[in-house]
């Protein structure tokens, strides 16, 4: 008789080294089973519908299938393999049908509207009030309502669309895992960083190869481009990311683009929306496409000169160096580069010395203690999924458990790029106990080597500052009920918390904390502090222009019927017209690879980075009017904000913190864009 499968017992901390690729399937399979006998009792019970016994039970079901979709789905993420991923295409329909049979339960959702004709009698809490209405809606806008036929319409749509987004991520990982670039000749690697060149050297030799070997991943790619003096490595780099996904091969996504396009669209029309956008901002603070638009253009209005003039002076900086005409886009980080030392005397390789992992992590960390009274103590007897992970036990002043805090940083072949925070198991409150939440952070950030530990760019500070603020809004969540706690939040508010924390990274009071240099523990001078926030702004028309850029492809998939879009590279071409800069490169496509909008939760919601900024760049301003570690205003942060998850809306969480509503004046003044 086989052994017990270790995901359907009772565990606290995910039993990762237990746990077998062949206990995923079945797991998920006899949860399913499980969860829906759940709902059965639900739906079965002759009892008269209440709020206690109709939307807290089911708000409380599924919770073994909840652990072992995130532990799952998860490591399909962070630690993949083949096996894994046919095991996601497998299962993802199967979860897809279960959810819509939840959804689409005539007997439950009758008895969800009688609880909901009752909402005004019942003397609920907000966020009661807010569980029923998000439980009413869940059913509402996902076809309750729909005739059978159309119903069983939706159901085929939402099987490939589940399919259909793993497929196009997986193809744009081959694509990023298969290209390697291969350099024999030393004379080639000029302007390279020595470490950086020690850790393609050791790339190389592990493929047993000659020379260096750069890849695709950020650590590798993005160095590159910036530091490279070999213009014609720098294209060929540049021409092979640009086109992952987009080269007439088994991985190329552009019918998956269109697809996934279209099924949105047609699923949209199918619940009565105009369009996907207008289906998905319904339950946003931006409301509708046309405030998200007005939005952009009024972003785009401010930044646009300010970009044609940065781009100009970095054309012609580029001319005066090294003769060149027209920029591309491969001469874009490299020439940014360039300026900024000449401008700032500030580069990377200057700055990476004092921001040795282990001490951003330290600095991160400390920053959390002295906002919100947090202690973090790493643990070595919890499970973990791979070696180079990394497992904190996260206490309050008191002692008690907040969270437990996964942390993993290097890329590896089986995790996808980029960075994000993830959630192992909900905060939530069930027979009066208060459960913890497991959170984890995954970024691929560049490597320690045979003679130095992991030293990260500036970029990397702030993205583990980044992800380290949504892991805060998970563990310090204080919610009731599962499905509103932490960053279960509508997903343009949901970037507030990540966002803002960047901010520390800029100021002294913070550096001073943790920006040490790694071999003589020496603090980050004076000089460097400065020049850091001197060049805040630097080149800032561009890189806003460029978010907008992405806001509007994203919109012009999603908030338009794509019916006739036969060509994904013409379309993105018209999408990128008002914004465009550098000349276009015909054999690159962003949709292809844009995983964002394609696979992840991005879709109709990319312009929700900038419009975090806007309440980001107001938050702060705040702290900085009262001290950056000002306890009274951070106190408010946590008990509206980060505490409070989804159980309001948003914008009523944030006047009760700000005591007024946003505007973008404190972003355009930070951006440089208006003057202060």
């Amino acid at each position: 008789m086989s052994s017990q499968n270790i995901l359907l017992t009772e565990f606290e901390y995910a039993p990762f080294s237990k746990i077998k690729n062949e206990d995923f399937k079945p797991a998920i399979l006899k949860a399913v089973e499980l969860a829906r006998e759940e709902i059965n009792e639900v739906v079965n019970s002759e009892e008269t519908p209440t709020f206690e016994n109709t939307i807290e039970t089911l708000e409380f079901s599924g919770k073994k299938l909840d652990r072992v979709t995130s532990i799952f789905f998860n490591i399909n993420s962070a630690e993949t393999n083949e096996e894994i991923q046919k095991i996601a295409q497998e299962v993802s329909p199967v979860l897809s049908e279960f959810k819509n049979d939840i959804i689409l339960n005539k007997e439950l959702f009758k008895k969800i509207k009688e609880v909901n004709a009752e909402k005004d009698s019942l003397d609920l809490s907000k966020e009661q009030a807010m569980l029923l209405e998000k439980k009413y809606k869940a059913f509402t806008r996902n076809g309750a309502n729909l005739p059978d036929e159309k119903q069983y319409d939706l159901r085929e749509i939402d099987k490939k669309l589940s399919k259909l987004s793993l497929q196009f991520g997986e193809n744009v990982l081959a694509e990023t895992n298969k290209y390697e670039l291969q350099v024999t000749d030393e004379s080639r690697l000029g302007g390279l960083p020595e470490n950086f060149l020690e850790e393609a050297k050791s790339v190389a030799k592990s493929k047993e190869k000659d020379g260096w070997i750069f890849t695709l991943e950020y650590p590798s790619y993005i160095p590159f481009m910036k530091y490279a003096n070999d213009r014609k490595l720098r294209e060929e780099l540049s021409m092979a990311f640009g086109s992952r996904a987009f080269n007439n091969n088994e991985l190329d996504n552009r019918e998956n683009v269109l697809e996934i396009a279209k099924l949105r669209y047609k699923r949209a029309q199918l619940l009565g929306f105009e369009s996907h956008a207008h289906f998905i901002l319904e339950e946003r603070m931006a409301e509708t496409p046309e405030k998200v638009n007005s939005f952009l253009e009024e972003m785009l209005e401010k930044a646009k000169p300010a970009a044609e003039r940065e781009f100009k002076e970095l054309e012609n900086f580029a001319k005066e160096l090294d003769g060149i005409d027209k920029l591309q886009k491969w001469d874009a980080a490299y020439y940014g580069e360039k300026l900024k030392q000449k401008l700032f005397n500030l580069d990377d390789e200057k700055l990476k010395p004092y921001f040795k992992l282990e001490n951003v992590i330290d600095g991160v960390f400390t920053v959390a203690q002295k906002l919100y009274g947090l202690n973090f103590k790493e643990v070595t007897n919890i499970d973990k999924y791979h070696p180079d992970v990394q497992a904190f036990e996260v206490t309050n002043e008191l002692g008690e458990e907040i969270a437990l805090f996964y942390a993993d940083f290097h890329p590896r072949s089986g995790k996808r790029d980029g960075a994000w925070m993830t959630i192992y198991k909900d905060q939530y409150v069930q027979n009066n106990k208060n459960e913890r939440p497991h959170i984890s952070i995954v970024c691929n950030f560049t490597k320690p080597t045979e003679k130095e530990p992991s030293l990260l760019t500036f970029n990397e500070v702030t993205t583990l500052f980044h992800e380290f603020g949504h892991a805060l809004h998970g563990m310090l969540a204080n919610t009731t009920y599962p499905s509103l706690s932490g960053p279960n939040v509508y997903w343009d508010f949901v970037e507030l918390p990540s966002q803002v924390l960047e901010n520390w990274c800029y100021e002294k009071e913070a550096l001073q904390l943790f920006a040490k240099h790694y071999k003589t523990g020496e603090a980050i001078p004076q000089q460097y502090i400065d020049k850091i926030k001197e060049s805040a702004n630097f080149l800032e028309g561009m890189a806003t222009l460029r978010q907008i850029s992405f806001g509007m492809l994203d919109l012009s998939w999603h908030a338009i019927d794509p019916t006739d879009v036969e060509d994904v590279k013409r379309h993105e071409v018209e999408a990128f017209e008002k914004t465009k800069l550098y000349p276009d490169v015909a054999s690159n496509c962003m949709s292809t690879a844009f995983s964002h909008i394609f696979q992840g939760g991005y879709s109709a919601g990319y312009y929700s980075y900038k419009w975090a900024e806007v309440l980001d760049a107001d938050t702060f301003e705040y702290f900085t009017e009262n001290g950056i570690f000002s306890k009274d205003i951070a106190d408010k942060f946590k008990e509206n904000i980060l505490s409070k998850g989804g159980t309001e809306h948003p914008m009523e969480l944030y006047k009760r913190f700000r005591g007024k509503e946003p505007k973008p004046d404190a972003l355009l003044r930070r951006a440089g864009l208006i003057s202060k």
